[in-house]
This record gives structure tokens, C-alpha cells and sequence, in this order.
């Protein structure tokens, strides 16, 4: 039959000094119920059981703090000799650490973990060889498979001519220049090219605007030299327009007997006229007398 003690008023349990002295209230039963809440004002709770079950879906730590910065909180586990293990949000980083700690007292008296300081092990987090979305956590072998061995990854390059090479696993991609572009790597991920070589092995230049010119300049005082024979195709149909620049082109040969013309604006008006050759010099000097 269960006895019932009541109160119209606060009812208080006091051994000793209370709080302040070193007696205690036992309470020695098969189970020990509270009905109502339950409020604990000390510093420290400790659970001499061996499992605990929790009905509430989520769990407060570091109740009591209202500062305006983050703090370091968590949960420390005890490993015995070796230093125990802590699941915490690290305030400093704005992260959240598994690792294991030296400092990390598994009496919940730990007030912040320093990282910088090296008290702090990063752990390893064992999770799904398979991920099922998009946003999952993935393993090292998963990753592993997809990079080196995989179906599904394969890297392609292509050329001007739209080529496409396959570049699998163990390759390696590079970038040749040739005779006249030179290629530089460097850190990080840059491919520099370069037209900074003399060029060789050019067998032709053409234009690709219609109508425009292409235009070689030698630096400052320098001098464009051709070393070697100069062609001139008597191809064209009539003269070049005349401007304030020498042209020099070639037709079929006239009274000058060299076929190569030119012509300017500041010269006759612009007319074309023929360079002479020697024998046609030498010829109309006897005739002149």
C-alpha cells in the first residue's frame, strides 16, 4: 500500500547544510519516478547506469551560455588511458570536428579545445561505400572507383579540326607547342602559350579578312631584310590603287623590259611606272648619246 506525503505548501528535504556541507539524501528504490519537471541546480550530474534511454528528439548542450560569439561544444567520450574522443562544433572554424583530444575531460569540464595548439587529432568518419543522392557524404573508394576506373568518367580533348582524344587513366595531357608556339605549366592548373620563338618551317602566310592588308614591322629602327629571292607573280589584272606609299608589283613586261612596276600619288600623278633594266639603260644611254 503506497503512503502519500502532502503539503499545501513547499516541501523541503535538507540533510546537513544543504548544498554547502557533505551530507546526502539517498533515495533507495527499484525505481525512482518524478512526475513532474526536474530541475537540477549544481555542477555536475553524474549517471552511474548502464544504459540510458532519452525520449526528447533533440538535446540542448551548452544551455546556459548567451554571449553574442559562438562557443566550442560538444561531446566528449571516454576512451580510459588514451585521449578521448570529442564530436564538437569548433566555434573558431565555424565547423564541426571528430577527433580525438588530450584536453577534451570527459567530465563535460572542457571549456574549448585548441587546435592551433595541436591538443586536437582529426578522425577518420566511416560512411556508405555508395552514395544514393547527390548531396551524400562519399567514401574513398567510391571516389577512387569513379576517377581511375570508371564508365562514366572519361575526359575528352579536342583540336581545331573537332578530333576528340580520350584521355583515361594514367595519362597525361599535354600541350606541345611545335616549331613556333612554345607552352609553359605552372601552378596552379595554367597552360601559357607563347609565340615568342623565331619562326621556321613557314611555307606559307595568307589573310582571312577580305581586302585587308598584312603588315610586317621591324622594332624601332630596325630593317624588314628578305634574304633571299623576292617573287613577284605577274597574276594581277591592272594597276593597284595609287596612295602616298610606294607599291611594287608586277605585270606583263613592258618598254622597261623588267615587268616590275610601281607606283605612288607623290609620283606622276600616281601612274604606274616601269623599273628599267640595265641592258634597256645602257641601251637608251648610247641612243642619248
Amino acid at each position: 500500500m503506497s503512503k502519500n506525503i502532502l503539503s499545501s505548501k513547499d516541501l523541503n528535504l535538507k540533510a546537513g547544510t544543504g548544498a554547502a556541507g557533505t551530507n546526502q539524501i539517498k533515495l533507495d528504490a527499484k525505481t525512482t519516478r518524478v512526475t513532474g519537471d526536474l530541475v537540477i541546480d549544481g555542477d555536475q550530474v553524474t549517471e552511474n547506469v548502464t544504459n540510458t534511454t532519452i525520449e526528447d528528439q533533440f538535446m540542448e548542450i551548452n544551455r546556459n551560455y548567451s554571449g553574442a560569439g559562438a562557443q566550442d561544444s560538444g561531446i566528449v567520450f571516454n576512451q580510459g588511458t588514451q585521449d578521448n574522443a570529442v564530436f564538437y562544433f569548433d566555434a573558431s572554424s565555424n565547423e564541426f570536428r571528430i577527433g580525438t583530444s588530450a584536453r577534451a575531460i570527459a567530465d563535460g569540464s572542457t571549456v574549448a579545445i585548441d587546435i592551433d595548439g595541436g591538443s586536437f587529432t582529426l578522425a577518420n568518419i566511416k560512411v556508405a561505400t555508395t552514395p544514393t543522392d547527390a548531396n551524400h557524404a562519399v567514401s574513398k573508394s567510391y571516389v577512387d572507383g569513379e576517377v581511375s576506373g570508371a564508365a562514366a568518367f572519361t575526359l575528352k580533348v579536342a583540336g581545331d579540326d573537332s578530333t576528340q582524344v580520350a584521355v583515361g587513366s594514367g595519362n597525361t595531357l599535354q600541350f606541345s607547342g611545335g616549331a613556333n608556339i612554345h607552352t609553359d605549366a605552372s601552378e596552379a592548373d595554367t597552360i601559357t602559350v607563347n609565340l615568342n620563338e623565331r619562326l621556321t618551317g613557314i611555307d606559307s602566310i595568307t589573310g582571312s579578312t577580305s581586302n585587308a592588308d598584312i603588315t610586317i614591322s621591324a622594332n624601332s629602327t630596325g630593317s624588314v631584310v628578305i634574304d633571299d629571292v623576292l617573287t613577284f607573280p605577274a597574276n594581277r589584272s591592272g594597276d593597284p590603287t595609287a596612295t602616298a606609299i610606294t607599291k611594287i608589283f608586277a605585270q606583263t613586261p613592258s618598254g622597261g623590259g623588267t615587268g616590275l612596276f610601281f607606283n605612288n600619288t607623290s609620283v606622276s600623278s600616281g601612274a604606274a611606272g616601269e623599273l628599267i633594266s640595265k641592258k634597256k639603260a645602257t641601251a637608251l644611254a648610247i641612243a642619248l648619246g
